[in-house]
């Protein structure tokens, strides 16, 4: 098992795989705390939440891309909330790209909130970006639905990006690359 990877090799799946329950508990929490800028910034006119809680979802992407999910810290929050349940496993290569989207989201929102703090023109922009954001992760808690892993199917579909050696499931099965 290594350190940095993106999923771990479940029982004979010959893809990388995640907890499927884990992965909607992360984005409920993300959910929440997106709310919570949200609510602190566009209701209550308090910008100074908003670089705090999408840096630490910037982070959280980072930590889950770039050495491995199961650091990240809303994952692990998730995992401990829900460790008595059954893992159903679903492909990490198709959550990789998802959570990549993610970060872009996350990066460009962490970014504009510094200028929103000294000029209120950039409200609309970030306003926008974070109920994209809010919109995705309700769809994902609430319904298993993963925007990014729809986007990974379209792109290997236009040829945009390789189609993977391996055939991996999306949630609920809603998925298979063909």
């Amino acid at each position: 098992m290594s350190v940095f990877s993106f999923g771990e090799y479940i029982g004979e799946r010959k893809f990388k795989s995640l907890d499927e329950r884990v992965m909607r508990g992360s984005s409920g929490i993300m959910l929440l705390l997106a709310f919570i800028a949200f609510t602190n910034g566009f209701i209550l006119n308090n910008y100074k939440v908003i670089p705090f809680i999408s840096g630490f979802l910037m982070l959280n992407f980072m930590i889950g891309i770039f050495i491995n999910p199961k650091f990240s810290p809303t994952v692990f929050i998730a995992k401990l909330l829900v460790y008595k349940q059954s893992p159903l496993p679903i492909g990490a290569i198709q959550k990789k790209f998802a959570w990549s989207l993610g970060l872009v989201l996350s990066i460009t929102i962490f970014a504009l909130s510094f200028f929103l703090l000294d000029d209120v023109s950039y409200f609309e922009p970030v306003c926008m970006l974070c109920l994209i954001c809010i919109a995705l992760l309700f769809l994902e808690t609430a319904f298993g639905i993963c925007i990014g892993c729809k986007f990974y199917q379209l792109f290997i579909k236009l040829k945009i990006i390789p189609t993977p050696k391996e055939r991996p499931n999306c949630m609920g099965d809603s998925c298979s690359i063909d």
